[in-house]
């Protein structure tokens, strides 16, 4: 034992005889990691040299403040400041942080070994002073990591607010664009005698890139536009905006389709400098020869069925769509009308609506909803068509505006 006690820092001066004497004092321990050696605020009888292993000192042990004082190795002790302080009382935790073995010395024990060397006090207050240095040093550090974090997170707030005001800026001005859409839109169907007329858009987003217009042109005549623009968001809806803007102030009673949409793609060419686009069909109903006369601008072609719920074929031709090219190809087509048929104009985004697995609605699903539909009304028949669209894709997120036109031939 006398060998082992020398090897320690605080003992190594001492002569034989207390080397002795300690040996005949201290008592040799093994505990497992994780052993608490002793709690804070508890009353201390002893302190502890470590042979091996490390134990460590915990302040605020069990709370959220917790924290690690250090960790105490070979030839250091612990559990002296009980022994030193007045009241006694342990001033943090010991916990063996690995499997230790340490020698344990009673307070009595400690007592006389100081009446009889108090120049051992000298030693273990300049190794007292070193840890208090250490603590200090330690303290200061994790102050300035808090205060370092503390601006971190102040500055990652300052950040989150702004995009918090920022967001609901750009919310608000989102609803107001859409609340201007949505006035865009025919506030009620125009009445044309002999016919019934329903129309419906859902956008995508909160602003769409599609639209429709029914446009009154004279008590004879209904001109009908379905469009859908290139990209998605407020882009599009500018674009639509201005080509829904430029279609009505160019239709009239006597101007022929493709004329219409010549006119408007001069302007739409003239001032597109983002490289958009817009599909668009127009068309003019007549009340008097029971035609619709319509040109394409690469939109889909129209629907048509007769008044067995057959589907009546429509002579295919060429389009272009409007805003890239300054003269494209357009050919107006006539169909004629009768009692009991319907006529649905669509966008892609019904046909090409997606389920969960990426399977798209498509065509043959319109052509087959279309007969199928209870309510006799065009309306009636646009909103059946939308919910059949949206129950398809379910809870996947829609890619695209959808958009219909029904006339119902009464």
């Amino acid at each position: 034992m006398g060998h082992i006690i020398r090897q320690i820092p605080l003992f190594s001066t001492l002569p034989d005889s207390e080397i002795d004497a300690l040996a005949a004092s201290l008592r040799e321990h093994a505990y497992p990691a994780q052993t608490v050696l002793f709690e804070e605020g508890e009353q201390g009888d002893r302190f502890y040299i470590v042979l091996e292993g490390e134990i460590a000192i915990v302040k605020a042990q069990g709370t959220p403040n917790e924290r690690l004082i250090g960790l105490r190795g070979h030839g250091q002790f612990v559990g002296e400041m009980s022994l030193l302080n007045p009241d006694g009382l342990r001033t943090a935790s010991a916990i063996t942080h690995t499997d230790s073995k340490t020698l344990e010395l009673s307070r009595a024990a400690f007592d006389d070994l100081l009446h009889r060397r108090p120049t051992l006090a000298y030693e273990m207050l300049r190794v007292l002073s070193n840890r208090l240095s250490e603590a200090h040093d330690k303290t200061i550090r994790d102050l300035m990591e808090k205060n370092r974090k503390l601006e971190e997170a102040y500055e990652n707030l300052q950040t989150a607010q702004a995009q918090i005001i920022q967001k609901e800026l750009m919310e608000r001005d989102l609803a107001h664009a859409q609340e201007i859409q949505r006035s865009m839109l025919p506030r009620k169907m125009p009445r044309l005698a002999g016919y019934d007329l329903g129309a419906l858009m859902l956008p995508a987003r909160s602003v769409g890139g599609d639209l429709y217009d029914i446009l009154p042109l004279n008590e004879h005549k209904v001109g009908i536009v379905i469009g859908d623009v290139s990209g998605k968001g407020v882009p599009a809806a500018l674009f639509m905006a201005l080509t829904q803007s430029l279609v009505r102030a160019t239709a009239t009673a006597d101007m022929p389709p493709p004329e219409v949409l010549s006119r408007v793609n001069h302007h739409l060419f003239e001032m597109n400098a983002g490289g958009m686009f817009v599909t668009l069909l127009y068309g003019v109903l007549c009340k008097q020869s029971r035609e619709f006369n319509y040109v394409r601008a690469a939109h889909e072609y129209p629907l048509l069925w007769d008044h067995h719920g057959k589907l009546v074929p429509i002579p295919e031709d060429r389009g272009l769509p409007l805003g890239l090219f300054p003269s494209p190809i357009l050919q107006q087509q006539t169909l004629h009308l009768s009692s009991g048929q319907t006529m649905v104009i669509y966008t892609d985004g019904v046909t090409e609506a997606m389920d969960a697995d990426r399977n798209f609605f498509g065509l043959e699903q319109l052509q087959a909803a279309i007969p199928a539909c209870p309510d006799n009304t065009a309306q009636g028949l646009c909103q059946y068509l939308v919910q059949k669209v949206s129950d398809f894709h379910g809870d996947a997120p829609p890619d695209d505006d959808i958009t219909l036109a029904v006339v119902k031939m009464i």
